[in-house]
């Protein structure tokens, strides 16, 4: 593929990216993911001839690469310290988004788990990878639990990503932060 060809694929998997975080995978149309880009509509089956669910699966595998590196790459001096950096990040995110855009894996997840295994199985492969990284984290932290552990925080995280982005407010994440705390 030349430079233009993996511009062009890089721009469709960045909108649909964009499109999934506000609207989730219904609300990502193709019409849509081609203006958002400003890529030819052919460009679209040429780069993915599986259609929307392979695009839709490369944006999650970008998006799913892209916070696990966030999740290694936190300065933090212990799991307390990290999951309050995380949960700062997180807000400052929606907040900066002015509360529009949220976890694209849940987004996808709750409008396809059911009813579509390619999509499914991405959204898996996704969550995994942001496990593996929270867990070695928690090793590295030295935490006595990190498998169980790594599970109720990811859990946790979805569950407060949902809340602060339904009232507008980081209140949802700073409790989090404050009952991860409790669990680490």
């Amino acid at each position: 593929m030349g430079k233009k060809g993996a511009e062009t694929r890089c721009k469709l998997i960045r909108a649909t990216r964009s499109l999934i975080e506000s609207h989730g995978y219904f609300g990502a149309g193709l019409n849509q993911i081609v203006q958002e880009s400003g890529a030819p509509r052919g460009s679209l089956y040429f780069h993915f001839p599986g259609g929307k669910d392979e695009l839709v699966a490369a944006a999650l595998a970008e998006s799913g690469s892209d916070i696990a590196g966030i999740i290694r790459t936190i300065e933090a001096t212990d799991a307390r310290d990290f999951a309050r950096k995380m949960m700062n990040l997180l807000g400052d995110q929606l907040e900066a988004s002015d509360w529009t855009i949220g976890c694209p894996v849940a987004a996808v997840a709750l409008d396809t788990a059911s009813t579509n295994d390619a999509v499914q199985q991405a959204c898996s492969a996704t969550y995994r990878l942001w496990e593996e990284a929270i867990r070695e984290r928690l090793i590295g932290f030295g935490h006595p639990e990190p498998e169980r552990i790594t599970t109720v925080a990811l859990a946790l995280i979805e569950g407060g990503l949902v809340l602060a982005r339904t009232h507008r407010s980081r209140q949802p994440l700073r409790h989090l932060a404050d009952t991860i705390d409790i669990l680490v």
